[in-house]
């Protein structure tokens, strides 16, 4: 079986498909009334978990574990798990994280995929890209279909869960002799991270900039009002 090559025609195929979902996603949305649209929401969360709760039991088998790579630990896991509960809730909290880590985090995961495995239709390829295209999609549906707007809350809230998460992570890493996250050396591909200097450097600039961006994605939905949403 062929290789994943970045920018390939998968590569390329699949960038298409995640945008073009995205836009398709939202116009079949728009105009739903509050009934159809919580159905929308459910419908949406089971597919998320139908889709990586069997592949998530597949990589904690005997024949396929790793510590190195089975556990749901990278940004990308709690992403989808994270898109689960905002599209079944419907709650302001889990949607923070999605529309910043799904509209920030996970692009970048798709412009420089750190993916070394056969293309697809290699279980490896359809979970690395199904788990990305689901994330993107959900986080678009509930921000310009359900109408869920970031807020400044929310944003300190993101801010502080990502931190946590790194920081837990890199003690985990040290511990297992494990790279979750690539808090403790850059992924061996290349990526946006081989712009921000050595370890610990780019960990304190992915930060700044990160912050910035999150900042610069929240404020337009904030300079004139600041929602009312459930925590």
């Amino acid at each position: 079986m062929d290789r994943f090559e970045p920018y390939g025609p998968s590569h390329w195929v699949l960038m298409v498909l995640i945008v073009a979902g995205s836009v398709i996603l939202v116009a079949l949305g728009r105009g739903l009334h509050e009934q159809a649209l919580e159905r929308w929401c459910r419908a949406f969360a089971v597919v998320v978990l139908g889709f990586n709760v069997p592949l998530l039991a597949f990589r904690l088998m005997p024949g396929e574990w790793n510590v190195a790579e089975s556990l749901p630990l990278h940004l990308c896991d709690l992403a989808w798990m994270v898109a689960a509960w905002a599209l079944w809730t419907r709650r302001a909290t889990p949607h923070a994280l999605l529309y910043f880590w799904g509209l920030t985090l996970t692009p970048q995961a798709i412009i420089t995929p750190a993916l070394d495995a056969p293309d697809f239709p290699h279980v490896n390829f359809v979970e690395f890209w199904g788990q990305h295209l689901l994330v993107i999609w959900a986080a678009a549906f509930l921000t310009w279909v359900v109408g869920l707007r970031p807020t400044w809350r929310g944003y300190w809230i993101s801010v502080g869960v990502t931190v946590a998460w790194g920081l837990a992570m890199l003690v985990f890493n040290e511990v297992a002799g494990t790279n979750y996250g690539f808090v403790s050396s850059k992924p061996e591909n290349p990526s946006l991270l081989d712009l921000m200097g050595g370890w610990p450097t780019y960990l304190a600039v992915e930060l700044a900039v990160g912050m910035a961006a999150w900042a610069l994605l929240t404020w337009p939905w904030t300079r004139s009002r600041e929602p009312v949403t459930a925590p």
